[in-house]
């Protein structure tokens, strides 16, 4: 394990755990590739189940806090639009479920 971590240039136990920190991070961002394709093809249909939304926002924040650590522009700015736009997806959906449960209720 030790060799790996050198390799993608962690050279202090900090680093390595920023660097499994990260890690971690691009395979929740991964994970919900495999959610949303396993609920198509139980649907028969493609569909984006809400857990696909909760895995985006996880690993987004995730490799954005890693950006932010490692002053990577390119991660920070190429994560932090869908983070916001991952978080209004699981707004709208819990919102609209409210409204599902109690139709009588302001909007």
């Amino acid at each position: 394990m030790h060799w790996l971590l050198v390799t993608f240039g962690a050279e202090t136990p900090g680093e390595a755990a920023w660097l499994i920190f990260g890690l971690a991070g691009q395979l929740m961002f991964t994970a919900r590739f495999v959610v949303q394709w396993l609920a198509s093809e139980r649907a028969g249909n493609s569909v984006v189940p809400v857990a696909f939304w909760y895995f985006s926002i996880i690993g987004g924040l995730i490799v954005l806090i890693y950006g932010i650590k490692k002053l990577e522009p390119v991660i920070i700015l190429g994560q932090l639009p869908g983070v916001v736009i991952y978080s209004r997806n699981l707004w709208l959906i819990h919102r609209n479920r409210a409204r599902e449960a109690d139709p009588g209720a302001a909007p």
